[in-house]
Parts: structure tokens; sequence; C-alpha cells
């Protein structure tokens, strides 16, 4: 016995491995720009979980500025990660994070939000998976105006009132695909209404759809409120409110479904419902990937596109959230 554990010994020595090497730890990390929301919150568990499935830990870092983003990857090669994915808190911080993770030693892959160079480019060369944006767009508008004719509404009376947020590439690829749904629909282009955000909350939809609601022909009975995700139509939802719109006039569909649960609780509101993407997915697949990466260098393709989303409304939100974990 004795002398089979010296054969044993003696192989791991010559291999130029150590007893430890086998039971090292790989550690991947996970930085996020609003660990507040419910859709990162998604993410980092089933991150988690793909850990757990797999023998990884993953190391929760939320990012809400540059400052802390370059902070943090230091931290992350500090703890012995030896990767990690981000959904950076500006996506112009691309060329300084890949950068910083070269220097550091680590593989970096961006989730949600794809990096871009010095030139507003996207950095092809940096895998990244995200939302297939204009394809989620399309489905929203399609659902709005199925919604639209499901109650009889006469385009005639009908316009739409889209939040738009160009600067944002993925936010731009959403609303255009959804005004391009609704004018598929029949809905007559001049009968949607584009206008700007200043930023991507409620009061700021408020706003913008407030500069758009004096703009309408007297005789408007209907409204369709689109943005690129809940709170840009949540806050239109709430301008048309104050106009005097009924809930029974109003169609607002956001996009991604986790900051829209307060709202669907809600026995009467013009927010009909949101397209719930796949936080749980992106979480669980980016950080496995991540792990495949550093541990058999496998790397992730340069762009995977996600574009399963599930329209919930007052009569499923609940059975669809306790689906991904989001109900309790």
């Amino acid at each position: 016995m004795k002398k089979g554990l010296r054969v044993l010994a003696a192989a791991v020595a010559l291999s130029g491995l150590s007893t430890l090497a086998f039971a090292e730890e790989v550690k991947i990390g996970f930085l996020v720009k609003q660990a507040e929301e419910p859709w990162f919150q998604t993410e980092w568990a089933f991150a988690e979980k793909a850990g757990k499935d797999h023998g990884f830990t993953v190391i929760k870092i939320a990012v809400p500025d540059g400052e802390k983003t370059l902070s943090a990857i230091d931290s992350l090669a500090a703890n012995g990660a030896k990767g990690f994915v981000i959904c950076p808190p500006d996506v112009a911080l691309g060329p300084a994070i890949v950068a910083k993770a070269k220097r550091n030693g680590l593989k970096v892959m961006a989730v949600d939000d794809r990096f871009v160079d010095a030139k507003g480019n996207f950095m092809e060369d940096v895998p990244y998976l995200g939302m297939a944006a204009f394809e989620v767009g399309q489905k929203q508008g399609a659902a709005m105006a199925a919604e639209a004719k499901k109650r009889g509404w006469d385009w005639k009376d009908t316009y739409a009132v889209i939040n738009t947020y160009n600067e944002l590439d993925t936010g731009k690829k959403r609303t255009d695909g959804s005004i391009q749904s609704l004018k598929e629909a029949g809905i007559p282009e001049d009968h949607i209404l584009t206008t700007a955000l200043k930023t991507l909350d409620v009061p700021g939809s408020m706003d913008a759809t407030n500069s758009a609601l004096v703009k309408l022909p007297s005789g408007v009975k209907n409204l369709i409120i689109g943005g690129m995700n809940d709170n840009t139509v949540l806050g239109g939802v709430r301008a048309t409110e104050s106009a005097g719109f009924a809930a029974a006039n109003v169609i607002g569909i956001g996009i991604n479904g986790t900051d829209a649960i307060g709202e669907l609780k809600k026995a009467n509101s013009g927010f009909f419902g949101s397209m719930l993407p796949s936080p749980h997915i992106e979480g669980y697949n980016t950080a496995k990937m991540m792990f495949d990466w550093v541990t058999k260098g496998t790397e992730p393709p340069k762009y995977t596109a996600m574009d399963e989303v599930t329209l919930i409304t007052r009569d499923n939100f609940k059975q669809e959230l306790e689906k991904i974990g989001l109900w309790k």
C-alpha cells in the first residue's frame, strides 16, 4: 500500500503538478452595471447555479461606473479569477476593460451590452451574448398591434408614441423593430410619433411622452406606448393617465418583465404587459461559457443572439416568473 502511494506521488511530481492543483478552485467574475435591478439579480443567481452544477465559483461585483469597473478587474485578478463576464456601465469603456483584463491575464466576455471602440464601432473581437434587439422589438410591436386589434381599435383613432434612446444601439434596434411591426400591422406611419428620451427611467419617459402627447390631433381615442424597456413604457403610461386617457384606451408593452411586476399586480392599468427575455439563460450560459474558456480553452462565439421572449400580462405573469425563480 505504501509503495503504491509512493508511485502515485512520484507520478504527480514528474507531471509537474502538485496535489493542490487537483483541487484548485476555478473562479470567474460576473460584473453588472445595476446590481439592484431584478434582471441582473436573476443573471447572478443563474450564473451561481451554473457554478454549482459545473464546479466553479462566481465572484459577483457591482460596477456602476468606470472607476469601479477597472478597480473590480484588479480585484478579480488578486482573488485568483481566470476571467469575467461583464455588462458594462458604459459600452465605451470597452477598450479600457479589454486592456485592463489583458494586463491582469484575464479573459473577458460581454453580456447584454456590447463594447464599442473609440470610433463607436462594435468590438467584434470580444465574445458577446445579448438579446437580438431588433427581433425582440419586432415581437413587442407585433404584440401591441395584436392587442389593439383584439380590442377592435380603429387605426384612424389610434396613435403610437415610441420613446427612443438612439444613443444606445441596443435601444435603437429595439424601437426600430417595434415601429416596423406596427407599420406592418397597418397603423399609418404618420400615426407613429417618436420622442427622444433624456434618461432611461420613469420620470424621463414621462417627460418624453408628454412632449409627444401635445402634438396629437384632437379626437385621438386610443394610444399605444412603446420603448426599449419597462421603465420607458411605464413612464409613458403615467403620462397618458395625467393626460386623461383611460386605461382601457392605452396599450403599453415593455421589455424585460422584471421591472413590470409591481404594475402587473394592479387590477387596472394602461401597462398591458412586457416581453420577458431570458436573464436566467443568459446568466447561466455566459458563466458556463467563461468556465469552459478558462478550463478547456473553448472560446465563446463572437456573437450569441438571444431572441427568446415571452409576453407576460396580468393573466400569466405569476406563472411565467415562477418558472425562472422570480416569483416567490
